[in-house]
């Protein structure tokens, strides 16, 4: 079952927190998330799963930036979100996805207990100019049901930005 809107709100500073928090964000069923100004590409043609892939940042100016098709670009949610016992989901905004823009691969999903920056593995259709603090996604939540273990230890958890691929370290 999803939280609706209200009932993220009244869960505020309990089993949900979103830092910033803005009232303004919150839609029937989810709360909208903002884009931050860095982005991450990779600077390799190809990329190899086995390896730490090296990866450059660019800054989206207020000005806006072209983000161009066949280029996989990864950013980061302006808020910093943690759910306990809720299990948060990222999908892209309606009006966003209109214009050809994924924001997310795969890895919409995640775990119960995550605490950190969403990654957005975003992807474009057509060149795109986009700016920097746009309400890109919604997070939504849905209850768990059963005995979980939380998540608090994996590659990705208390993240402090933009977490490229860690695949490599189930390598080693």
């Amino acid at each position: 079952m999803i939280l609706s809107g209200l009932e993220i709100a009244a869960r505020m500073g309990k089993d949900i927190s979103i830092e910033p928090y803005d009232p303004a964000q919150l839609n029937p069923n989810s709360y909208n998330l903002q884009l931050h100004e860095e982005l991450l590409v990779y600077d390799a043609p190809v990329l190899d799963m086995k390896l730490e892939n090296k990866v450059s940042k660019l800054t989206i100016p207020p000005t806006g930036l072209r983000l161009n098709p066949g280029k996989l670009y990864l950013g980061r949610t302006l808020e910093h979100t943690r759910s306990d016992k809720l299990v948060p989901m990222l999908e892209g905004r309606s009006s966003i996805g209109r214009l050809g823009m994924f924001v997310h691969v795969t890895a919409g999903f995640g775990d119960v207990g995550f605490t950190g920056y969403w990654t957005l593995e975003i992807f474009v259709v057509q060149p795109l100019i986009i700016y920097p603090n746009v309400q890109i996604c919604q997070i939504y939540y849905h209850h768990i049901d059963g005995n979980y273990t939380t998540y608090s230890n994996g590659k990705y958890q208390d993240n402090t930005g933009i977490q490229p691929s860690k695949l490599y370290q189930d390598f080693k």
